[in-house]
C-alpha cells in the first residue's frame, strides 16, 4: 500500500515556474513507477510525465516536454515536477500517481492517486 500527497500547487503568472512534490508513505517506494497527471475543469484526465523507479527512464506528454521536468529523490520517498515557462493552458488538478507497472503508469490506470493539487496559471 502506498500513500501520496502532493504540495506545491499555486497562482502563478503566464511564464512563471512551480515545482510540485509528492511524497510517498510506505518503504518501497523506489519499487515504484511514479507519474503526474491533470484534469483541468471540464476535461479528461491526461498523462503529463512518468518517471521509472530508479530514474532512469522519463517520459512527457508532447503538450509539456522541454517545460517540464519529473525527477525523484528516493531517500526522501518523493518525486517532482518541475513546471518553467508555465501556460494558462496548464491550470488544472495535478495528482500523482504510483505503481511497481510501469505500464499502468504511463496508461493511466495506476492503483494509487494523490488527492491533487491545483495550479491555476493566469494570463
Amino acid at each position: 500500500q502506498v500513500q501520496l500527497v502532493e504540495s506545491g500547487g499555486g497562482l502563478v503568472q503566464a511564464g512563471g515556474s512551480l515545482r510540485l512534490s509528492c511524497a510517498a508513505s510506505g518503504r518501497t517506494f523506489n519499487s515504484y513507477a511514479m507519474g503526474w497527471f491533470r484534469q483541468a475543469p471540464g476535461k479528461e484526465r491526461e498523462f503529463v510525465a512518468a518517471i521509472s523507479w530508479g530514474g532512469s527512464n522519463t517520459y512527457y506528454a508532447d503538450s509539456v516536454k522541454g517545460r517540464f521536468t519529473i525527477s525523484r529523490d528516493n531517500a526522501k520517498n518523493t518525486v517532482y515536477l518541475q513546471m518553467n515557462s508555465l501556460k494558462p493552458e496548464d491550470t488544472a488538478v495535478y495528482y500523482c500517481a504510483a505503481d511497481v507497472r510501469p505500464g499502468t503508469v504511463l496508461a493511466g490506470t495506476c492503483p494509487y492517486w494523490g488527492q491533487g493539487t491545483q495550479v491555476t496559471v493566469s494570463s
